[in-house]
């Protein structure tokens, strides 16, 4: 198989997409198509259909596990086959999403909802057909005993602040990777995935930091009424590691700078 073409977002590394793309809206991106192979014709007609079938490669993993651990695992189980989970990390490494198109210009696509990574390999598209392709009665097997879990995620100004200069000159929106992240926390019995989400908790004061990037996410949470609160955002450098000439990893430090000018 030779992909045909390329998404492009804002998820670069696996933390920053969502598990499932249509819970969480608002990670909008692209699917650029090869030229020179008549994909133009391939195109035609798809433009009338609402979802799209992505079809791509898991191209950053390396080897696969029989098991993995779900970021909410069923209850009196730690882990689950990954025949029944959808783990990346699988003996051929396919993916499949469901996502929503939003317009076609000419070998582009233009989606929301995605949850691939940036420079994902595209293997192929197909459309949604509700008849075909839905059946909301089937049984989701350990899944069901998930449902209803989702905490409330509220923002302070301080936050809202925040986000929204880091939007505007970086180019990412840390309220919704924290949405993605924090929606299904369980903070008393602590069941977030450390390797995916780079979370610190202090129990005792009910409150975190979630790390995206090189940026700080500090929040509280409030278990009886399942609350989380976006509190504020903070850099994630020291002023010794921001001072000029050291090296800049990440090529952010400039951003960090006049965040912190602005800020503190």
């Amino acid at each position: 198989m030779t992909p045909i073409g390329t998404f492009y977002g804002d998820a670069v590394y696996k933390y920053d997409a969502p598990r499932q793309g249509r819970l969480f809206a608002g990670h909008p991106g692209r699917i650029v198509l090869n030229a020179g192979q008549n994909f133009e014709t391939a195109l035609r007609d798809l433009d009338g259909f609402e979802r799209i079938w992505v079809i791509f490669l898991f191209h950053e993993n390396e080897g696969w596990r029989p098991t993995t651990r779900p970021p909410v695992p069923p209850k009196g189980k730690d882990r689950v086959g990954t025949f029944a989970s959808r783990s990346p990390y699988r003996p051929n490494p396919i993916g499949l999403s469901c996502v929503r198109l939003l317009k076609i210009e000419g070998l582009t696509l233009f989606i929301d909802e995605a949850d691939l990574l940036n420079g994902t390999p595209v293997l192929d598209i197909k459309p949604y057909i509700p008849m075909a392709d839905a059946f909301p009665d089937a049984k989701a097997g350990w899944v069901e005993e998930q449902e209803g879990d989702l905490w409330t995620i509220c923002t302070e100004d301080a936050f809202v602040v925040r986000n929204r200069w880091i939007a505007e000159h970086g180019g990412f929106d840390l309220e919704s990777f924290a949405r993605v992240q924090l929606s299904r926390g369980n903070f008393s019995k602590n069941l977030f995935d450390s390797t995916r989400r780079r979370l610190t908790l202090d129990e005792n004061a009910k409150k975190g930091v979630l790390a995206y990037r090189t940026f700080r996410i500090h929040f509280g949470y409030d278990e009886a009424s399942r609350k989380v609160i976006l509190r504020h955002v903070a850099s994630g450098y020291t002023p010794e590691e921001l001072k000029t000439g050291v090296e800049d990893r990440y090529g952010d430090k400039q951003l960090h700078r006049e965040f912190i000018a602005l800020f503190g």
